[in-house]
């Protein structure tokens, strides 16, 4: 029901911001697949929140549905997390959440110089070749 909620919200969102083709991205199988109408969904308490869904649905010049593993898309996993923190005091509103696409990949900065000779990875193949950590790491 939480991955449907999501949903809803962004379509509302998006019906607010006069969006007239969206493509919807999620991790949800059973969410993109039963909007499409490819498999059924005999819960009761899900029925209303599709029935939603696909009113919303009609409001879009053009709207598609993809499903991504949640594997294969930080992304999404971190947004659909994001939003089943956020709590708005109307609860049909949902605050944007601005997002940028940065030049480097997050990792980049927060990756420290090498102090010896050794390339980033040496530390991991020693782990993975013996077994047990390096003297000088940290790992608890």
């Amino acid at each position: 029901m939480a991955e449907y909620e999501a949903c809803i919200l962004g379509l509302r969102l998006a019906i607010d911001m006069n969006v007239q083709e969206l493509l919807v991205i999620g991790d949800s199988g059973f969410l993109v697949h039963q909007v499409l109408g490819e498999w059924a969904t005999k819960n009761t308490k899900i029925l209303p929140y599709l029935h939603y869904v696909q009113e919303f649905m009609k409001r879009f010049i053009k709207i598609e549905f993809k499903h991504v593993p949640r594997i294969q898309n930080e992304f999404t996993d971190a947004l659909a997390t994001l939003s089943s923190m956020i709590q708005h005091p109307y609860k049909n509103f949902i605050d944007p959440i601005p997002v940028g696409i940065q030049s480097q990949l997050a990792y980049f900065a927060h990756v420290e110089e090498e102090t010896d000779e050794n390339p980033w990875f040496h530390d991991i193949k020693e782990y993975l070749t013996k077994g047990e950590y390096p003297e000088h790491t940290n790992h608890t």
